[in-house]
């Protein structure tokens, strides 16, 4: 990562989860803090449209930080942290959480605590994607289908298959009996050859 100048503006960025919290708290905090412009929002922090925080990161320029009075008002998870840190470092912005002395991208030791927050993120990641490929294949060899369920049973592609050749009956006809759409039918029929 780039050393970030911290020679722009000190912008902040507030947020609550529901109307009936405050801004006034956190406000005053950013304002203590230095920062000339605040955006804030009252938005559940689980929604991924937030369109103060996006106004904010349109507003952005080279030099400029970001700060927060804790860390969990900027970012759903680490993921999303991580997301917007690097979102900040694209545009040569800074953050800095005040709550969370560590998470000052504009110092070495805070760029250097993101990094490994990253780390360990793409880490447990790559866990999740292996024991969920594990899972699979043990359900697989314990003979557990996935996908979904065929709509015919092999009952009723059979019946319908006697129906259209020894009965004489249109494939619409037959699908319209059996209650699905004839597209589904004809794939029936055509994997059970």
């Amino acid at each position: 990562m780039n050393k970030t100048a911290t020679t722009g503006l000190l912008l902040g960025y507030a947020r609550v989860s529901t109307d009936d919290q405050d801004l006034t708290n956190q406000r005053a905090e950013l304002q203590a803090a230095g920062c000339t412009k605040l955006f804030s929002e009252k938005i559940t922090g689980t929604r991924r449209d937030r369109p103060e925080l996006d106004r904010m990161l349109d507003h952005l320029r080279a030099g400029d930080v970001v700060t927060v009075t804790r860390l969990d008002r900027l970012a759903r998870s680490t993921r999303d942290l991580l997301d917007i840190a690097e979102q900040l470092q694209a545009k040569g912005a800074g953050l800095r959480s005040l709550a969370e002395p560590w998470a000052d991208t504009t110092t070495p030791a805070g760029r250097m605590v993101l990094t490994v927050f990253a780390g360990i993120a793409e880490f447990e990641r790559s866990l999740i994607i292996d024991r969920t490929r594990r899972g699979r294949e043990a359900a697989k060899a314990r003979g557990v289908k996935f996908g979904p369920r065929p709509t015919l049973s092999l009952a009723q592609i059979e019946h319908a298959r006697e129906l259209i050749d020894l009965e004489g009956r249109t494939v619409k006809e037959t699908a319209a009996l059996l209650g699905v759409h004839r597209s589904t039918l004809y794939r029936a029929l055509e994997r059970k050859k």
